[in-house]
């Protein structure tokens, strides 16, 4: 058998990362949901949106990163933590837009906040961009962009050769816009945890500028369309079945990824508070929400108040309809349909309440809940599990 050795990277960016942003809670948080993967295809960093699992990637060549100071790892990081931030990774380009120029656009808008990107780096107020005010968004920057290279009068766009030191590949590329949904709705939790943590933090926010922040507070505060969410955790709760091919490449980025032929499969538990503090308002909104779900998969409906009688369980096949319906009305306990769910073979847990009864033992498989507005906002108990409020009136 042969004991070579795998050759010492020059740079391992997952022994320092926690170092380097020790005093940023918000990056951190956002860093630690986020896979890093050493690669010599791309020249320095880039962010990408990882075509078959929707998770988000930093793919980062060691050798660029070994040769910088701390100061500059650190704001590497922030700069491709913040295309995350500011949606340039999920959202597509404007329209009739070329990718170099948008590239320079987003690139302007992020390094408006740094101070301690390696040299050369675009920056609002420098070289070229002399005339650039700081802090504008993307777009503002593209419509300025957009006017120099009208005035231009020499062959090209008008802009520098040098400055962006990141790779924009893969941008916007996640695939069917089902996939995207799920990437753009797991990117919104990110960063509600990130802010929630860096807000109970003796660091509170790190470097991340006062605008920045109330930017994300307010997208954080903003209606949440329930029925994304509730896709978003079926696509998420879905089990893969996967076979690797060498048939099919990745083309930007070769061999980081083996080809994947995937079939999916999705077994999902609704399990309905049957109660009678759970109004008929919830249950029509559910169930409406469901017929429109049941096109993505198959559901197992469990009826439950303290017990779930087996001859009330059913299946909700995929494409079928079913009308709104109560068949118990006892108290509640949450524990009978954990019990009931964990004994058997599911992806994910849905469990519509009004949240009344004390906490249940841990789910084996990802677990969500669904209530009104008047109840999430004051829970019986408390839970790191995602409780997604519902408006009886769409």
């Amino acid at each position: 058998m042969d004991n070579q050795e795998t050759p010492e990277l020059p740079f391992d960016l997952n022994l320092h990362v926690a170092r380097l942003l020790q005093s940023e809670p918000f990056f951190a948080s956002i860093s630690r949901r986020v896979n890093k993967m050493a690669s010599s295809q791309v020249p320095t960093a880039g962010v990408r949106v990882n075509p078959h699992t929707q998770r988000f990637e930093l793919l980062y060549n060691p050798q660029f990163f070994a040769n910088l100071t701390d100061p500059e790892r650190t704001d590497v990081l922030k700069h491709e933590f913040y295309h995350l931030i500011f949606e340039h990774v999920t959202s597509r380009k404007p329209s009739g837009v070329t990718d170099r120029i948008w590239n320079f656009a987003a690139d302007l808008a992020i390094n408006s906040h740094l101070d301690h990107l390696p040299s050369g780096s675009l920056k609002p107020g420098q070289a070229h961009f002399a005339d650039f005010p700081s802090g504008l968004s993307a777009e503002a920057y593209l419509a300025r962009l957009e006017k120099m290279k009208k005035e231009n009068d020499q062959e090209g766009d008008g802009l520098p050769d040098e400055g962006q030191f990141d790779d924009h590949g893969d941008w916007g590329g996640s695939g069917a816009e089902d996939s995207g949904e799920i990437a753009r709705e797991r990117l919104k939790d990110y960063i509600k945890k990130a802010s929630e943590e860096a807000s109970s933090s003796s660091s509170g926010w790190g470097t991340v500028p006062y605008d920045v922040r109330k930017d994300i507070l307010a997208k954080i505060k903003s209606s949440l369309d329930w029925k994304k969410v509730l896709r978003y955790f079926v696509k998420t709760s879905t089990r893969s079945n996967k076979t690797t091919t060498v048939k099919r490449v990745n083309k930007r980025y070769r061999y980081i990824h083996p080809g994947n032929k995937v079939k999916r499969l999705a077994r999902i538990a609704v399990s309905i508070d049957q109660s009678g503090s759970v109004d008929d308002g919830m249950l029509q909104a559910f169930f409406g929400e469901l017929n429109k779900l049941a096109k993505l998969a198959t559901f197992t409906v469990v009826p439950f108040d303290t017990r779930v009688e087996d001859a009330l369980v059913y299946e909700w096949k995929k494409g079928q309809r079913h009308k709104t319906e109560r068949v118990m009305g006892g108290g509640t306990d949450f524990n009978a349909p954990t019990e009931w769910v964990n004994k058997r073979d599911f992806d994910g847990h849905i469990i519509l309440t009004d949240l009344m009864a004390p906490k249940p033992k841990a789910s084996k498989c990802q677990r969500m809940w669904m209530t009104t507005r008047r109840y999430a906002s004051r829970p019986y108990f408390q839970t790191n599990e995602r409780i997604v409020a519902i408006d009886e009136t769409q």
